[in-house]
């Protein structure tokens, strides 16, 4: 086999996916299980700069709205998210701190809030890279996953791991072989796992509030017809209203109106892009609970920064 072509065997592959709607956003990172929902207002726009080697995955993540996301990680795998700036996320309900990465076994699901304009890099290792590698990771891949969630790192080596994933997706393909990437890595999650100190504080109400609000989500998710306000929330959790409040507030940063609302929006965008032919706009909205038409155009466009139509339009055609 020729040099040049024993090179471009070896180069690794890398993809930029650029696109307009969240949930097809979450869509674009290979391997991943992954569903999003818009929470702030305005035309969606993110970006995914991935570099995909064996046993590896490397990528830096951008998005222009705050986002409630649902992800899993391929399995038998390590997921390290390192946020670009300390904006400020949440993991599972638990507040990501300014000197915090986040942590989380393949296989496994999890959910993200994040801000708007929000940055991350990531970084995936398979789990036998990491036993064959001799890497001091024997914690952390047998710890549970809520153990995991936030790890403490000093600003310098956050700084110092950015640059160097910084640094790999921004070189040519041509420019370095597998081995030489993986090696670059390997550094990366040297300094990670040297430092590695798992969060686990976590607020004596915590608990509750998180069952409150997954009491909720498996309502919506259930397919029983949808709850519209608030007092239909607080029956369904067996709650009071300032519990409901202060649960959704805590674990998600919203309020349960918001989040209710949001969640019904998003529902009717996603049945809007994957249409049949008989998919109405007037039918997909009552579905999910929006009987005054006019007040639902106006939300949709809000949220979203299209009419429902032009998305129906859109992906019928």
């Amino acid at each position: 086999m020729s040099l040049d072509r024993q090179t471009a065997q070896n180069a690794p592959r890398r993809c930029t996916w650029e696109a307009w709607d969240a949930n097809e956003h979450a869509h674009n990172l290979t391997d991943w299980s992954q569903e999003y929902d818009q929470f702030s207002k305005g035309a969606f726009y993110g970006r995914i700069d991935e570099v995909r080697l064996t046993e590896m995955q490397v990528f830096k993540e951008y998005t222009s709205n705050a986002l409630g996301q649902q992800c899993n990680v391929w399995p038998e795998s390590l997921w390290i998210g390192i946020p670009v700036d300390a904006q400020g996320c949440r993991i599972d309900g638990h507040r990501v701190g300014a000197q915090e990465v986040m942590c989380q076994p393949g296989g496994h699901d999890f959910e993200l809030v994040t801000p708007d304009r929000f940055g991350i890099y990531g970084l995936v290792v398979s789990r036998q890279w990491l036993t064959q590698s001799g890497a001091a990771a024997d914690d952390l891949l047998a710890a549970p996953p809520d153990r995991l969630m936030r790890l403490q790192l000093s600003e310098h080596t956050r700084q110092a791991t950015g640059f160097l994933i910084e640094r790999l997706l921004g070189t040519q393909s041509e420019q370095l072989s597998v081995k030489v990437h993986q090696d670059i890595l390997s550094l990366a999650l040297a300094e990670i796992l040297r430092e590695e100190t798992p969060n686990t504080e976590v607020p004596p109400s915590f608990a509750h509030r998180k069952q409150v609000v997954d009491r909720i989500k498996a309502h919506l998710e259930s397919g029983e017809a949808p709850p519209v306000a608030s007092c239909e929330l607080c029956e369904i959790a067996h709650v009071s209203p300032r519990t409901l409040q202060y649960s959704f507030t805590s674990i998600l940063g919203i309020s349960p109106i918001q989040f209710l609302r949001l969640t019904r929006l998003n529902r009717v965008r996603r049945r809007l892009s994957s249409p049949d032919a008989g998919t109405t706009v007037s039918q997909v909205a009552a579905d999910w609970g929006f009987y005054h038409l006019g007040q639902f155009a106006q939300d949709y466009r809000q949220l979203f920064g299209e009419a429902p139509s032009v998305t129906l339009s859109r992906h019928a055609a």
